[in-house]
């Protein structure tokens, strides 16, 4: 049985630009959430639009394989772009992304900018995403320490984003693989993981007895570390297999 929570908060913010749902039918899940960029109202446009797809692509999809989640990013950056025309708005309509769909024992991920997959198995870290972003190319190099990417000056320089011109496809996705290899998932905004680290992420999930107290219990993490920061937005999606 898969059960899950999302959670999201505007932080310290006046406006919450992060966005996610979860869709869902005939046993299938569909998994969304982005964190829009730019401000002056046009970030939480573009991750409530690519959202939004993400549902109508799922909805609108009656065999799930591995092209969903190819086909759910390329609509959304298509119809971000025509938005961005519309609002006159190119330079502010941006956003991050990771996705996931759930179908039977199947499960597939994808994500562009520095929103994260954290996948969990044993109560440890199996695997996470990798960022689009200057830090995580300076941990790639060996500049910088992977731990170090939290509070790099430049953690918010981003090289992959939606809703800037494409050449070819910018967003990266996972090999589809087995639900029954994994415990636990999230999936979370910047505004999120800076602020607890992954021992912490294990520890509570092997303290909790279900989704919504890890995810609550985490929050908790969330709100200490960053009283007094002019926080972020920060937003999850977890999902207990």
């Amino acid at each position: 049985m898969i059960t899950y929570m999302v959670f999201t908060d505007k932080g310290g913010r006046e406006i919450n630009e992060d966005a996610a749902c979860v869709y869902e039918k005939n046993g299938q899940k569909c998994l969304i959430l982005c964190d829009g960029l730019g401000g002056h109202g046009k970030g939480e446009v573009a991750s409530a639009l690519v959202v939004d797809v993400f549902g109508q692509i799922f909805n609108s999809t009656s065999t799930m394989d591995e092209s969903f989640l190819h086909n759910a990013f390329c609509a959304a950056q298509d119809a971000l772009m025509a938005e961005q025309e519309s609002q006159n708005a190119k330079a502010d309509m941006k956003t991050t992304a990771v996705g996931m769909y759930i179908e039977g024992n199947n499960v597939q991920w994808g994500h562009i900018g520095d929103s994260r997959l954290y996948a969990f198995a044993k109560n440890k870290v199996k695997l996470r995403t990798l960022d689009h972003s200057v830090p995580q190319m300076l941990a790639f190099a060996r500049e910088i320490k992977e731990k170090q990417i939290r509070n790099h000056p430049d953690r918010n320089r981003l090289l992959r984003v939606m809703g800037i011109e494409w050449e070819k496809p910018m967003y990266e996705l996972a090999q589809p693989t087995h639900l029954e290899d994994y415990q636990a998932f999230l999936l979370c905004s910047d505004g999120f993981w800076e602020l607890i680290e992954e021992k912490q992420m294990c520890k509570l999930l092997k303290a909790s007895s279900t989704v919504e107290e890890w995810v609550q219990a985490m929050v908790e993490v969330v709100r200490k570390n960053g009283s007094g920061k002019n926080m972020d937005n920060y937003t999850a999606i977890a999902v207990w297999c």
